[in-house]
């Protein structure tokens, strides 16, 4: 046994010096590993260092930069207030930009640049007559502003009140207040119909607005609206307005000291805001103020008024006189009856039964009309009905552009209501 360990030895040390050397080398490769991944860490937090320097230095010079410009505002607001700056004196003006967004390119400004001036600028080719402006009117305007432009409900009037400019309640319209047509004609192609903005072309435009300057009688119903002839249109409340002067007379007065006390040696309540509960009765309840707005002077038939015809009106049914009463209302807009009646866009209704048609005086009635006077027609109660029914049908030609009394009960009622008032 002893000889075969004697032949192993050898065996087994070199084995061991083998091992030996492969435990170094791993060992050498090891640390040289380590030494890079160690190398390459210091890198990265040197890299990382940088960076955080640069950002805080960024950071640094714009606070330094906010600082200046606060220092700037600061400064304009120090010297705004030592020369008693007050809000009617322009805005300082301050060097540099914002550096936002970009210039707009020609086709957007185009885009954008559709308002009409004045004096024709702006305006597109294009034309429309009374008659189609009637029948668009109706189809898209007439639920807010009535089918002769006389309003619905709390929607405006846009035609008549040109008798009003002078009263406590003017009657504002486009016949009778607006300067200038332009602005009719810019509005409605912007923002008309209601929830249809910008859907009208241009031709539709100046069909409606044709047809609205026929509903003040500014035009005849034959007349066509066009780019070349709407400069040509004059308003009735061209002169009506000024110059804003106030910045040369006014501002001057507005930057001196304000009175603030003793400013009148009494003071008495002389009116009081009961309009809504602002400051209501004792008894708590609304005070509402009921006044009309429609400023007509229409009478309320009354059993005593003799008829035009010189019978009572007694002998008409009651009844039917105030259904009529009632039936008016659709024809306030445009004609007048009772004592203080005057011609508006229709003429006065006055002892219209039993008068020759086209007969009132000082009013412009149309060729139709002035055609009927000449072979001295007169209004009887059935041709009367017949015009109510159907105004265009009878009288082709006539400026009154209502299409029409519908019912046969209210066509009765209404003749038995003009019959009560006396010419």
């Amino acid at each position: 046994m002893s000889k075969s360990l004697n032949l192993f030895a050898p065996a087994i040390g070199i084995t061991a010096l083998g091992l030996g050397l492969a435990y170094g080398l791993s060992s050498r490769d090891y640390g040289a590993q380590t030494i890079e991944s160690l190398q390459a860490r210091v890198a990265q937090t040197e890299d990382s260092v940088a960076r955080a320097t640069a950002e805080a230095q960024a950071a640094t010079e714009q606070a330094a930069q906010l600082a200046a410009e606060r220092d700037a505002v600061l400064a304009v607001a120090a010297e705004a207030t030592s020369a008693s700056v007050d809000l009617t004196t322009p805005a300082a003006d301050i060097d540099g930009s914002y550096g936002l967004g970009r210039a707009a390119l020609p086709e957007e400004l185009a885009a954008w640049d559709v308002d009409v001036l004045p004096d024709g600028r702006g305006l597109p080719e294009g034309r429309g007559d009374v008659f189609t402006g009637e029948e668009l009117f109706v189809e898209k305007c007439a639920s807010c502003h009535g089918d002769f432009a006389e309003g619905v409900g709390n929607w405006p009037v846009l035609a008549g009140g040109f008798d009003t400019l002078a009263n406590e309640d003017p009657v504002k319209t486009v016949g009778s207040y607006w300067p200038h047509l332009s602005t009719a004609w810019d509005y409605i192609n912007r923002s008309m119909p209601f929830g249809e903005a910008g859907t009208l072309t241009s031709d539709e435009t100046y069909a409606i607005v044709a047809y609205i300057m026929y509903s003040n009688d500014m035009v005849d119903d034959d007349f066509e609206l066009s780019h070349e002839n709407f400069t040509d249109v004059e308003m009735y409340n061209s002169d009506g307005f000024v110059i804003d002067d106030r910045a040369e007379l006014e501002y001057d007065q507005w930057r001196r000291e304000p009175c603030m006390e003793n400013c009148k040696d009494s003071v008495e309540i002389t009116m009081r805001a009961t309009f809504l509960d602002v400051t209501p009765e004792g008894s708590g309840e609304t005070v509402m103020d009921h006044a009309s707005t429609d400023g007509s002077p229409v009478s309320t038939a009354s059993d005593d008024i003799a008829t035009t015809d010189g019978t009572e009106s007694g002998d008409l049914d009651p009844a039917l006189v105030a259904a009529g009463e009632g039936a008016f209302r659709q024809c306030k807009t445009c004609h007048q009856v009772g004592e203080g009646a005057s011609n508006r866009t229709g003429p006065v209704l006055n002892g219209m039964v039993g008068r020759t048609i086209g007969s009132v005086e000082g009013f412009r009635y149309s060729d139709v009309f002035q055609a009927a006077n000449a072979a001295g027609d007169v209004w009887t109660p059935e041709n009367l009905a017949a015009f109510l029914a159907d105004p265009r049908g009878m009288m082709a030609g006539t400026k009154m552009s209502f299409r029409g009394v519908r019912e046969e009960a209210d066509i009765a009622a209404l003749i038995a209501y003009l019959q009560v008032f006396e010419d």
